[in-house]
């Protein structure tokens, strides 16, 4: 719920949003690098509402229908703070789905691992050109933010493919 958490906060400390827009930034951004998927984000904007992080307020425009539209409260902003600066400290350990494969590798036959790991490395490649095009274009968009994010993202990615070709060697 953390990460929940300063998601929301972090988007309303852009600018206030309707539930909508919300839902369609995390959609569109957060799920390319974050892996977040908020399948409902009115329920957890409920609880920021009732701990008094955000505000609600009816807004219309036009003839489109009523809105609620979030903001964030000056405890909210502060909340925001904390929970980035907690997420710059934290040092979890990342996770990667391979870990647990390499584990059990010595229960398949050593050409299929290979085969295997190669389709992976294949893989990582198309990866690695798809983020590289990606990180072009948001530096051309001056979306500096967006950019570190893939930046970071493509050098594990060259790590893990790097890895595997010398592991492949290996067995």
């Amino acid at each position: 719920m953390i990460e929940h958490e300063l998601i929301l906060l972090g988007l309303l400390k852009e600018s206030p949003k309707h539930g909508y827009e919300i839902k369609k930034k995390i959609k569109d951004i957060f799920s390319l690098f974050a892996g977040v998927d908020l399948k409902s984000i009115y329920y957890p904007l409920r609880i920021l509402e009732k701990k008094n992080l955000v505000t609600k307020k009816i807004s219309k425009a036009g003839r489109r229908p009523q809105r609620l539209v979030y903001a964030l409260t000056p405890k909210g902003e502060t909340r925001f703070k904390e929970l980035l600066t907690q997420s710059l400290l934290n040092f979890k350990r990342p996770q990667f789905s391979l870990d647990l494969s390499l584990y059990f590798l010595n229960y398949m036959k050593p050409d299929i691992v290979k085969r295997r790991l190669r389709a992976r490395t294949q893989v990582l490649e198309g990866l690695s050109r798809g983020l590289r095009q990606m990180i072009g274009s948001l530096k051309k968009q001056r979306s500096a933010a967006l950019a570190y994010i893939l930046e970071h993202n493509l050098q594990m990615v060259e790590t893990e493919s790097k890895f595997l070709t010398r592991l492949i060697k290996t067995i």
